[in-house]
């Protein structure tokens, strides 16, 4: 199905940037047994459904991974998982995994290109309201009407920043730690990062944060965490 006829990959094909790559799969019964084995074993005691949402994200990974023509990118390269949680990359490639119940999406860029990569998805429906609060800076209720607020756009951005920046700089972030200004694509975190940030709906909501090769940032505020 072409990206004109399929939603989902129009979705991400809109998301994707110059040195970007973007992609998904609809996770299917035996995708669990696409992780290799150095990766099954950080799912060794996780139920079916998280093994094949996690197998499910790295065959898209690893699609995407053949495309960038890197000599150490085999198609079976393992992509392992860090103690946070966060995928782990073979030299010289950022990424990022994410998936909800149906669909698995993964984003990589080679590090001369890209710093970092944070993606994330979630189902368009709304947030449960006693979440708006928790999502929602004061700034940001003021900024976005309540149809904004409700939806899960703030969260899916929130997450994808948190993706992207924590295997930078290891500092825990809550969501009130970042403002997300839609209209101008841009993500502010509390001890100084800005980030690009792209949210796009459709059936999901799917939000990609980056952060250019080269790109600095104020540590002023690193001392107060």
């Amino acid at each position: 199905m072409s990206a004109s006829t399929d939603p989902l990959a129009a979705l991400m094909a809109s998301l994707a940037e110059p040195g970007l790559l973007i992609g998904h799969r609809i996770i299917a019964p035996g995708d669990e047994q696409a992780l290799l084995p150095n990766e099954a074993a950080h799912f060794r005691n996780a139920i079916a459904k998280v093994r094949r949402q996690s197998g499910a994200a790295r065959i898209a990974a690893r699609a995407l991974l053949q495309c960038l023509n890197h000599p150490d990118l085999a198609r079976d390269v393992a992509i392992a998982k860090a103690r946070s949680g966060a995928p782990v990359w073979p030299s010289g490639i950022t990424g990022s995994l994410a998936h909800d119940e149906q669909v698995a999406i993964a984003a990589v860029a080679r590090t001369t290109n890209f710093l970092a990569i944070g993606i994330d998805i979630e189902p368009a429906e709304d947030l449960p309201g006693d979440l708006v609060d928790v999502v929602a800076t004061p700034a940001e209720q003021s900024r976005y009407p309540q149809s904004l607020l409700h939806s899960r756009q703030l969260f899916v951005a929130k997450e994808a920043v948190y993706k992207a920046v924590h295997p930078l700089d290891q500092i825990f972030l809550d969501f009130h730690d970042i403002d997300v200004n839609l209209e101008q694509r841009t993500a502010h975190v509390r001890y100084g990062r800005t980030l690009h940030v792209k949210v796009m709906s459709a059936s999901h909501v799917v939000a990609l944060a980056s952060i250019k090769a080269g790109h600095s940032f104020s540590t002023a505020s690193l001392g107060h965490n």
